[in-house]
């Protein structure tokens, strides 16, 4: 994922978090907070309830490769978390682009459906 649509402050995070507005399904948690940004700025984290590290980083690497695809047909002016849940770390990509793509549509920010 390019460097213009990630979150990489801690406050960023923070913000988003505490601020956002939540969608769940069971692979991922998606936090949604309006920005002032003409593009869509990405976080992934992974806490250690998904497992050890290994599983943490297989879990954010599906998350990152899921909305990258994604991107391109996502609406601009918002700051999106995603949190893996610890199913997540044995899914598929398949599973998890869907699932991504599923709470992007309850949050209205996907602009053409089912771009995959």
């Amino acid at each position: 994922m390019q460097r213009k649509f990630r979150l990489t402050r801690s406050d960023d995070f923070k913000r988003v978090r505490r601020s956002g507005k939540s969608y769940a399904h069971p692979l991922v948690i998606l936090v949604v907070q309006r920005n002032e940004q003409d593009t869509v700025r990405v976080g992934i984290t992974a806490g250690r309830a998904t497992g050890t590290a290994v599983h943490r980083n297989r879990a954010k690497r599906l998350l990152r490769e899921a909305m990258r695809t994604l991107i391109p047909n996502t609406a601009s002016h918002a700051d999106v978390l995603l949190i893996a849940r610890p199913a997540l770390a044995s899914a598929s990509l398949a599973d998890t682009r869907q699932a991504v793509q599923t709470l992007l549509q309850r949050a209205q920010l996907v602009t053409s459906p089912n771009e995959s």
